[in-house]
Order: structure tokens, then C-alpha cells, then sequence
């Protein structure tokens, strides 16, 4: 392995302007306005992600941009809770720094702004924002002294360009494969709360109308009139049951620490909300003596707090205390989105104060939820499984991206790898 061919430089040289934040947190308001604050969590991945964000005046936005302004292009460092994660300024929001972030502004006339963040998201530059991590009671944080002293690897700006626009091709798929998920996702939603929440076959049906959206062989399997129940009405034939005899239900039991690993033996054990990713969970670490076990297409529930966020187990796992495992025999669809459905009621067992929020295995059974007939599930699950499928096969292209992006970019970066070779690795991926 040859060594780098780049010289190394201070980060301050090659830009035009490093921001530290107001070390004090802003007053948001309760409502949308046009000023978004970047928080730590927003900073992920190489993304500023503010589909969750908080939200400010345009007096509190001006008094906390004092120093600069955000501008697109610009990277973002978080520099404590956690340390080292990075992103880059994407479009023109009106956006400012929340607490313990960084802003770096590269001087374009040296530096690519694509290329320093993908050279603040290298080994290299993580191993030295690492080298600030504390001990014990000792909170782990960068000082703002030295964030402007990292070392960066700084190639001809040709050559810059070339590596970053070849490391964006990849984030750009993996961005495009995200958002198709999420429209998936809001399809599939959108069809389970017509049939299973507002009965829209069933009142089309009532008001002598032809179902929309289905065949009209689906559109037999639904009633044409409502029956009252425990719930208000539902459609002729269905029932409101618990939600422990429509679903199995598995509450998760944490296996013995030793026997925690990560390095792949056993099963992929996930304990709590800190493990779910969109959809599906990230690999944290393995259990070789798991106690309760999920099956892959099981609906993953995170039971304590926070209660109700979901998950979709990938393959057979290992669960421990902070999750369920819900199970549909032959719609798996139905259980994954009957809990969604349930957000509302699952939250009211989230703690208030120092009281921490969980619910039992009886609480959970104990839920009520809507239970159509066989054939209506099973309608339901050839067409909501197709979406969930497509979901599933974007997820593993999305984890095949990120995975090749992290061989290719420490090599690039370090000037290890050279373009020609990457390119092919490139074009077999996409």
C-alpha cells in the first residue's frame, strides 16, 4: 500500500471562513416559520437532514447568523453529542447553527466543498476528531480552538472534483432510492387508511357507488354497509379484537452481556429504539445465546421509551427489552401498518418527567384493533406487498451504495485509489 501522494494541510488554510455557534440554545417557536435550526441530530451521514426540525423568528434568526450566515455548499461539524458527524449545505433554506456545531466554508479556489466533506468523513479525519473523545465524567467535544487545526489531504482542485463527483454519484443514488422509499412508504399508508381507518370501499359501496382504486374482484371481498361496535362503525362482518389475538406478540428479554459481540457471531441483536434506522434496523451488535428471538418480516415495537416507533426486522433476530416483535401469519403488511395506525394510543404510555415510559406484553395485548376477514387481508397484502417489496429491495441497494462509498473513500481521499479504478467499481454499481 503506497502512501498518500497529497500534502497535508490545516483545514483554516484552505477556507475562506470557520464558524463556531452562539453557545446557547435558541428560542424556538411552536409553529413553521421560514428559519430552521440545525441540531446535532439534523447532522448525519453527510446530510443536514431538517425533516425534523425546530423553528425560530426572523429576530432570533438574525441575532444567532451575527457571525455569518449558512450557505449552500457549506459543511457542518458537530462537535459534541455526538463528535464527528458531518454534513453539507444542500439548497437555499434559511437555516443557522444550532449548539455545538461548526461551520466550514471552503475557499473554491483550493478547496472543493464536496471534497472537504467527504475528507472530514474519511478515517483519517474521524480518527483526529476521535482524538478529542473524553473519559469517565469528562463530556467528549472538540474544542473550537481546534477545529481549526485538522490536517486535510489537499489534491489539484481538478483532481478534487473528480473524487467528489465520484463519491456523489453514490450519495446521489442512495438520496434518489430514500425518497422513492418514503413515497412508497406514504402510498402504502394511504391505501391501509382508506380500506382500514376511513372504509372507503365499504361507503362507496353503501352510497351505490363502484370502489375506486381496486378490480372489481377486490372490490366484492368489501361490505356494503357498517355495524356498530366498541370503536363506532365498522364495516358488516368485521370485528374489534385485542391486539394479542389477532398479532402474535413476542416482548424482547436482553441475553447475558457476555454474550454481546461485534464482530458477527450469532444473531444480529437489537435493544431499543437507538437500533431503528427508516424502516429497517442497523446492524449494532450480535448475540451468540439470544433469549427472545424476531423472525425477518416480524414488526419490530420499540415498547420503552419512546413507546411506539417501528421497525421491520431484515432477517431472524435477537430482541431484548426495549422491543416487541409483532406478527401477522399471512399479512405481514397488516401488522406493520395496523401499528403505525396505533401511534397515538402507544405514545399516551410515554412517561412524563423522570418517569420512564414503557408498555407491558398485557398492555399491548390488551389494545384494540380492527380484524377484517382472511380474504380482505389477503387482498390487501398482494397489493401492499408489492410496495413493501420494492421498499425492501431499494433498502439493500441503499446498505450495497454506502458500503461501496466507504471502501472507495479513504482511498480516494488519500490518494491510494486512483480514478480509472474507481470509475469501474462505480459503473458495476450503478
Amino acid at each position: 500500500m503506497r502512501s498518500s501522494p497529497w500534502r497535508m494541510v490545516p483545514v483554516k488554510e484552505c477556507c475562506e471562513l470557520i464558524v463556531d455557534c452562539i453557545n446557547k440554545t435558541a428560542p424556538s417557536v411552536p409553529y413553521r416559520t421560514p428559519y430552521k435550526m440545525i441540531r446535532t441530530t439534523n447532522v448525519r451521514n453527510g446530510l443536514v437532514d431538517l425533516s425534523e426540525c425546530k423553528y425560530v423568528t426572523y429576530e432570533t434568526y438574525k441575532k444567532w447568523t451575527r457571525r455569518a450566515t449558512v450557505q449552500e455548499g457549506d459543511v457542518i461539524l458537530t462537535r459534541e453529542a455526538p463528535i464527528g458527524q458531518v454534513g453539507l449545505i444542500r439548497g437555499d433554506d434559511t437555516v443557522f447553527l444550532g449548539q455545538r456545531l461548526v461551520q466550514y466554508r471552503a475557499d473554491r479556489s483550493v478547496l472543493d466543498p464536496h471534497f472537504l466533506l467527504y475528507a472530514f468523513m474519511s478515517p483519517a479525519l474521524q480518527s483526529q476528531f476521535r482524538a478529542h473523545e473524553g473519559s469517565g465524567s469528562v463530556v467528549s467535544h472538540i474544542r473550537v480552538g481546534d477545529c481549526f487545526k485538522f490536517q486535510i489531504p489537499l489534491p489539484p482542485l481538478s483532481e478534487q472534483k473528480r473524487i467528489a463527483t465520484l463519491l456523489a454519484a453514490l450519495d446521489n443514488r442512495w438520496l434518489l432510492l430514500k425518497k422513492q422509499n418514503l413515497v412508497l412508504e406514504s402510498i402504502a399508508q394511504a391505501v391501509f387508511k382508506s380500506w382500514f381507518i376511513d372504509f372507503d370501499p365499504v361507503r362507496a359501496k353503501a352510497e351505490g357507488r363502484e370502489p375506486e382504486g381496486m378490480d372489481a374482484e377486490t372490490a366484492a371481498l368489501f361490505p356494503g354497509e357498517f355495524r356498530e361496535s366498541s370503536q363506532g362503525p365498522i364495516p358488516e362482518g368485521w370485528e374489534i379484537r385485542p391486539l394479542g389475538e389477532v398479532f402474535r406478540v413476542t416482548m424482547g428479554q436482553s441475553p447475558p452481556g457476555d454474550t454481546y459481540n461485534q464482530d458477527g457471531h450469532g444473531l444480529p441483536f437489537y435493544q431499543g429504539r437507538a437500533d431503528f434506522g427508516f424502516r429497517f434496523p442497523g446492524k449494532r451488535v450480535y448475540c451468540t445465546a439470544p433469549t427472545r428471538r424476531a423472525a425477518g418480516g416480524d414488526t419490530l415495537l420499540s415498547v420503552r421509551a419512546p413507546v411506539g416507533d417501528i421497525n421491520i426486522a431484515l432477517q431472524d433476530c435477537a430482541i431484548g427489552r426495549g422491543v416487541a416483535a409483532i406478527r401477522h401469519d399471512y399479512a405481514p403488511s397488516f401488522a406493520y401498518y395496523t401499528m403505525w395506525s396505533l401511534s397515538k394510543e402507544l405514545k399516551l404510555f410515554e412517561g412524563e418527567g423522570t418517569v420512564f415510559g414503557s408498555v407491558t406484553q398485557k398492555q399491548l395485548a390488551e389494545l384494540l384493533v380492527l380484524c377484517p376477514p382472511k380474504p380482505v387481508l389477503e387482498a390487501f397484502q398482494s397489493v401492499v406487498g408489492v410496495l413493501d417489496s420494492r421498499i425492501l429491495t431499494n433498502e439493500m441497494q441503499c446498505r450495497s451504495l454506502m458500503a461501496l462509498r466507504d471502501t472507495l473513500l479513504p482511498r480516494l481521499i488519500s490518494g491510494r485509489l486512483r480514478i480509472p479504478e474507481a470509475e469501474e467499481a462505480l459503473k458495476e454499481a450503478l
